[in-house]
């Protein structure tokens, strides 16, 4: 009986062994994936923002070239 004892101990610690690094392993893989998910959410906040800058740059250039045109109605 001591002996299966002795054997299961000597069997179990390196299964415990594999299975936390098995877990450590599939943690650093999660933090990896959320950490790339965080960069790409990043970029797409910061492509909106550019986005948004240069769509009110081109609706400020339509502006001034319809108060262009306007202007150019009432000199003639």
């Amino acid at each position: 009986m001591t002996g299966m004892v002795a054997v299961i101990m000597v069997f179990s610690i390196p299964l415990a062994a594999i299975i936390t690094s098995h877990f450590q392993t599939q943690e650093k893989l999660k933090n990896k994936r959320i950490e790339t998910e965080l960069e790409l959410e990043k970029l797409k906040h910061e492509n909106y923002v550019i986005e948004t800058q240069k769509m009110r740059l081109e609706l400020e250039q339509m502006k001034l070239e319809d108060a262009k045109k306007d202007k150019n109605l009432l000199l003639k």
